[in-house]
């Protein structure tokens, strides 16, 4: 039977536009055995794809940080060990990074992934055996797309599919009317949505009969949306989740709105209608990418107003 390891490790975003690869290869090779090599804090998204076997759980960034440990040196050995127990027709990085190709080189298999001219970081095209330049001007998500076609010689002529399914949370806290999920985290300052803006858009969904749930991760996120949603008329703070329970958050909103970051691609993903803003960051190559219900907003310097985000998003909201 056929095989291939994905190597895409991070970020979360990155990872969520990797998961076409999954479907697009398990459409044209039914009987593939496919595994992916990703970071440990994101192993949950590629195990919502029903066609990943195996999912290689990896810890750079942890180990990086306790390059001594004996314990960092024994995990290190068994991903080596557990990695090297299987011996794939092809390994593909769609990542382009050292870091991703260093894993990359340690499998057992062909080694593929992008050209020199084409990859992040030029000098991990050294660690493949065969390489492809991909236009660097494609959407994220094509680019990982085209390179697998590529890699595995297939023309690439099905549609978009993330592949990935979440029943709808069922928990005691949220709240019983329709929600919308307003993310409003995100790892720069520089992508944040001002605060006022947040409070208008609430009041004006408030007003259609909804509520704004708002989740957080680290401390001073949820110092944050507690702040916003203390001034919001309906709205609810999220308690902290995994990456799977928050799909199931995601999955039965209403809408969502948020800022650039990795959950709002995730949302994307799960086929709920979602708007990205982008204030710091430009969506041309790395924007919501799903489809009509799927809308960016806004890029560098450009930060979307209120009133235009309730006109893209008036068709999903009750009237």
């Amino acid at each position: 039977m056929p095989s291939i390891l994905l190597v895409k490790t991070s970020s979360l975003g990155d990872v969520i536009h990797n998961l076409p690869v999954v479907s697009d290869i398990s459409a044209k090779f039914p009987d593939m055995k496919i595994d992916w090599a990703v970071e440990e804090s994101f192993a949950a998204i590629p195990r919502l794809h029903p066609a990943v076997r195996r999912v290689f759980p990896v810890a750079l960034r942890r180990w990086r940080s306790s390059l001594m440990s004996r314990v960092t040196w024994g995990e290190l050995r068994k991903f080596k060990h557990d990695l090297q127990s299987e011996h794939y027709d092809h390994v593909l990085d769609t990542q382009g990074l050292i870091k991703s190709a260093l894993i990359t080189r340690l499998a057992r298999g062909q080694r593929c992934g992008y050209a020199a001219e084409a990859a992040r970081e030029p000098l991990a095209a050294r660690c493949y055996d065969v390489t492809f330049t991909i236009p660097k001007n494609l959407h994220a998500v094509e680019r990982n797309r085209w390179l697998a076609a590529a890699a595995l010689g297939y023309i690439l002529d099905t549609p978009l599919d993330y592949g990935i399914r979440a029943t709808p949370l069922q928990a005691d806290w949220l709240p019983a009317a329709p929600y919308v999920v307003l993310l409003t985290a995100t790892s720069r300052a520089d992508k944040l949505w001002p605060e006022p803006y947040w409070l208008t858009l609430a009041a004006e969904l408030n007003a259609r009969g909804l509520y704004c749930v708002l989740p957080a991760g680290s401390e001073i996120e949820r110092k944050r949306v507690a702040k916003l949603a203390g001034a919001m008329k309906r709205a609810v703070v999220a308690p902290p989740m995994q990456l799977d329970t928050l799909a199931a958050l995601l999955a039965g909103a209403q809408a969502v709105i948020g800022v650039d970051t990795g959950l709002t691609h995730l949302a994307a993903a799960l086929q709920v209608p979602v708007a990205a803003l982008f204030c710091g960051s430009d969506p041309q190559l790395t924007g919501v990418h799903a489809g009509v219900n799927a809308i960016n907003l806004g890029g560098i310097g450009e930060e979307p107003k209120p009133v235009a985000v309730l006109a893209a998003i008036e068709s999903w909201l009750p009237r």
